[in-house]
């Protein structure tokens, strides 16, 4: 999906226009990015939870001559699904499986 079917999305469910999906998709990418910058947690209710990870140094490969090389240490972005979102993947999963038609609305909605 691009941002701009997200954003035409995000307008139809919340009965508003574009432009002001867009302005609040923007807001809220730029608050999400302030936090984690600063190492903060974001809960987003329904969805999930960013998180920033410590990556300790490490030894690696140069893939081209299997060299060693040194990793330094960094942060990473880390996030965990919501469990109505995870559990509906799975059920969406097995329903699959079996043969059943796959509803146009997600089952936690």
């Amino acid at each position: 999906m691009t941002k701009a079917e997200l954003v035409s999305n995000i307008a139809e469910e919340a009965g508003t226009t574009k432009i002001l999906a867009e302005k609040c998709l923007d807001a809220m990418a730029a608050v999400v990015a302030k936090e984690l910058i600063a190492g903060e947690k974001v809960t987003l209710p329904g969805l999930g939870i960013f998180s920033v990870t410590e990556r300790s140094a490490r030894t690696g490969r140069n893939p081209q001559t299997g060299e060693p090389i040194e990793i330094a240490a960094g942060r990473s972005v880390k996030f965990k699904i919501a469990k109505g979102i995870k559990d509906a993947l799975e059920k969406t999963l097995r329903l699959k499986k079996a043969g059943w038609d796959i509803p146009d609305r997600p089952f936690f909605v």
